[in-house]
């Protein structure tokens, strides 16, 4: 299976200053890409962690805010995710924006963001969102399906449609603060653009070409 990626490149003269003002440029224009019907879930991204001995794992997260300081998702503090990152905060993100011939690399480290911060999202979460952030024990054994939908049954009965559900204590955010943040660009003959921005121990970033 071989696919023929785009003509048109990624030059370093048209890079921003700031790595995370060239994602914006490309997130627009993957957003842009999703409502065409050509890439679904631009937000979605690949996050890669590993435990204290080294061992990775990943799954995709949906991306819920970036800034200058980084990207940021939410999830349970007991997840395999987030118990690897207690242990080992380094960390790397993909965004795969496969119909676009485009990929953004993301390695950096990862922290847990505040309670406010955490609290003001969850509050913008659908209500079922909110019962399941409370009904799910991520990544624990259970014993069935049906033990799962009781549980957020009981939750709902609880806390119905309208009634404030309190924030779990377990569940937050984590910010990734990237330190190298690279734009891949497919091109034509395997020749594919790789720009990546590397941060200097001043905090100013600077720019480099990897061979394909």
């Amino acid at each position: 299976m071989r696919a023929h990626y785009r003509a048109e490149g990624l030059v370093e003269a048209d890079l921003a200053a700031h790595p995370m003002d060239q994602f914006a440029r490309w997130f627009k224009q993957a957003a842009q890409a999703s409502v065409q019907g050509m890439v679904y879930e631009p937000n979605a991204m690949v996050v890669s962690t590993a435990d204290a001995e080294g061992r990775p794992s990943s799954r995709t997260v949906l991306l819920k805010q970036y800034d200058e300081q980084g990207f940021v998702f939410y999830t349970n503090y007991d997840s395999r995710k987030a118990r690897e990152l207690s242990e080992n905060p380094y960390v790397s993100l993909l965004f795969p924006w496969h119909p676009m011939a485009r990929q953004v690399i993301v390695t950096g480290t990862a922290r847990r963001t505040g309670r406010d911060e955490t609290a003001a999202y969850f509050r913008t979460r659908p209500h079922g969102s909110q019962l399941g952030a409370w009904a799910s024990a991520q990544s624990s054994v259970i014993s069935s399906r049906d033990d799962l939908d009781a549980a957020y049954e009981e939750l709902s009965a609880r806390y119905p449609e309208g009634e404030q559900v309190p924030v779990p204590p377990h569940w937050g955010g984590f910010r990734v603060a990237p330190q190298t943040v690279e734009f891949w660009q497919g091109r034509e003959n395997r020749l594919h653009d790789r720009l990546r921005y590397v941060v200097e121990p001043d905090g100013s970033w600077r720019a480099e070409r990897l061979s394909p």
